[in-house]
């Protein structure tokens, strides 16, 4: 009777299945039946290939409407901490979004009436008035005061600047652009009236989409998801927002400095300031050089004083605006800033510029609080 669950254990193990084969010999198998069939795999390939691209084909045809689509996402994010202000104050939500789009609308309707038209006026005048504005600049006391090496180096330049802009081939260019300004104009109408009402639906429904998105993740990540979205979303839209407010200073400094200096193209100069300064950091710089430049076709005791007033501005912006107005975005070092720009430039032009900065700071919040924490739990 001892010897029997011996027996019975020797006969269950005797029994027992042999464990399935894991080795190099059970992958070979696999391989070699699919070397057998290679018509199949051919195929398979090529309607993968053909997926692809097809998949790419649809994506560049809903280009545009991808890009309304992004525009209108970041105007919404961009306008949504003005309403959650009239929110804390009392303000029902509808009414908020109601107030601060009409703000933006009015806004808007402003640039369009009062600043596009002199704008597309003084483009005109500056064009019309570049050869005489060359010829007259070697007739003026600074240029006399250089050296002649230094004043045939100039002459040289000022000759192939003059001899490019009469070409034909530039003023087709110029003609050409214009045609394209008026086609882009007329799209433009058609465009906004697409994005204001995804604008609007964007602004309403902001926090439906927020809860749907928390709900697509599991329950025990959604506290770490609900603070991470509403701390990138609170920060794309201070910085899309503090980027435009700093640029609307800046133009409006440039505006004033223009006309108290008595110089021209005061308000072709202010729209510029407002477009490149849209860049972060290095926007004021640039402009900085480019007007100064143009002034200098004035009168150099102009540009002078202006090039010294704008100096003196970008530090007052650098140590007292930028600060209060960019309180709540993220600190991205300056580098990824200009990469970032060009970047969004080459991409998507000035709305790749204006929406750099918030997707380097989603990208950096997203490194800093999920991939870094995750890194430095691997001993």
């Amino acid at each position: 009777m001892s010897h029997r669950p011996a027996l019975r254990a020797v006969s269950h193990r005797r029994t027992a299945p042999a464990p399935a084969r894991t080795g190099p010999a059970s992958v070979r198998r696999p391989i070699a039946a699919l070397l057998e069939r290679p018509l199949g795999i051919a195929f398979i390939a090529t309607l993968g290939v053909l997926g692809a691209i097809v998949f790419g084909w649809a994506i560049g045809s809903i280009t545009t409407i991808l890009i309304y689509i992004v525009l209108a996402l970041f105007v919404a994010l961009g306008l949504d901490p003005g309403v959650r202000l009239l929110e804390r104050r009392g303000m029902h939500r509808g009414a908020a979004i109601g107030v601060v789009f009409g703000a933006f609308a009015l806004l808007a309707l402003g640039v369009l009436v009062f600043v596009l038209p002199p704008v597309f006026a003084q483009i005109g005048e500056f064009f019309r008035a570049i050869p005489s504005s060359v010829a007259e600049l070697e007739a003026t006391a600074w240029f006399g005061a250089l050296s002649p090496d230094a004043q045939a180096a100039v002459r040289a330049g000022l000759d192939e600047f003059t001899l490019a802009v009469s070409k034909p081939e530039f003023i087709a260019a110029i003609g050409g652009g214009a045609l394209a300004i008026g086609v882009g104009i007329a799209n433009a109408v058609t465009a906004g009236f697409i994005v204001v009402a995804l604008t609007l639906y964007f602004l309403s429904s902001l926090g439906s989409m927020k809860q749907a998105l928390y709900a697509l993740a599991p329950a025990r990540n959604r506290p770490r998801l609900t603070d991470m979205t509403e701390r990138v979303t609170a920060s794309v839209g201070s910085s899309l927002l503090g980027s435009v407010i700093l640029a609307a200073i800046n133009a409006a400094v440039v505006l004033v400095l223009h006309l108290l200096i008595g110089l021209p193209y005061a308000a072709l100069m202010a729209t510029f300031a407002f477009v490149i300064t849209l860049i972060p950091l290095f926007g004021s710089v640039i402009f900085l050089v480019v007007a100064s430049l143009v002034a200098l076709f004035s009168s150099p005791t102009q540009a002078l004083i202006f090039a010294i007033c704008y100096l003196v501005y970008i530090q007052i912006e650098s140590y007292v605006v930028t600060p209060r107005v960019m309180n709540r975005a993220i600190s991205i070092p300056a580098a990824l800033v200009l990469i970032g720009a060009m970047i969004g430039g080459a991409l998507l032009g000035i709305l790749g510029v204006v929406i750099a900065l918030p997707v380097m700071a989603t990208i950096l919040l997203i490194i800093r609080e999920v991939v870094i924490p995750k890194q430095d739990l691997k001993v």
